[in-house]
């Protein structure tokens, strides 16, 4: 039985066959049941390894989740919006969630537990930095693979765009930038975090024309969460 197990790649319950096994004969268990009970653990640790193996592919830069997220600490964030956007209605309907507000307010926090919600609901979630997500871009054009990059981003039901604002781009990396948000625009879910208005965006863009169009397609439909609150790390690191 040890190899078929093996041959039919069931390892969960190869390992504690024995086990249930002995429980079956002890508790009197019918044939049905210690199936049920068997196929059960095996499904159980695969969508287990299945989640990790989401989480190790969507490039977390840490974890984070809605419980750790210290609504008493951030007055300013709309706690019931918040709770009613991870029930994850936004990817069925391919609509964007972007955080706009001040450092330190939370945009980061609560991006990434998104992320990390969605692949509790089974979706493929990617995370990148803005300056990452360029720098990329621009490093597949150089090497005439943005072809195979678009498929890559196109993939993910979200996408996650953290600290876009952060820093200007030069125009390269801008229009790249534009040619993404573009191909992703009603094909996938996006969850961008800025700290800067939208009225300021065409300081990191350059051109009006090109950043008119982006906000357009970003903003259609949008979640749009302002975070102008102050920064609860400042808090947290004046109250030690």
């Amino acid at each position: 039985m040890d190899e078929y197990l093996k041959r039919l790649r069931l390892p969960t319950i190869r390992e504690q066959v024995d086990a249930y096994l002995r429980e079956a004969n002890e508790q009197q268990i019918t044939y049905e049941e210690f199936l049920f009970q068997l196929l059960s653990i095996e499904i159980a640790e695969r969508e287990i390894k299945k989640k990790e193996l989401a989480r190790k592919k969507a490039q977390f830069p840490v974890h984070k989740d809605l419980l750790s997220f210290q609504f008493e600490e951030a007055p300013h964030v709309p706690k019931r919006r918040i709770l009613d956007i991870f029930q994850g209605e936004y990817i069925q309907q391919k609509r964007n969630v972007i955080f706009i507000g001040n450092s330190g307010t939370g945009k980061s926090h609560l991006s990434i537990a998104l992320g990390e919600e969605a692949i509790n609901q089974g979706y493929t979630v990617k995370y990148y930095t803005a300056a990452r997500l360029s720098n990329e871009l621009m490093e597949a054009q150089d090497e005439k693979r943005l072809l195979q990059l678009e498929k890559q981003w196109l993939a993910a039901d979200v996408t996650i765009i953290d600290e876009l604002g952060y820093i200007p781009y030069h125009q390269r990396a801008a229009e790249l930038l534009f040619q993404f948000f573009s191909t992703r625009y009603e094909r996938g879910s996006m969850i961008i975090t800025s700290n800067r208005e939208f009225s300021r965006w065409v300081e990191v863009f350059h051109d009006e024309q090109m950043t008119a169009a982006l906000l357009d397609r970003v903003t259609h439909k949008a979640h749009i969460i302002p975070m102008n609150g102050e920064s609860y790390r400042l808090k947290e690191t004046y109250s030690k």
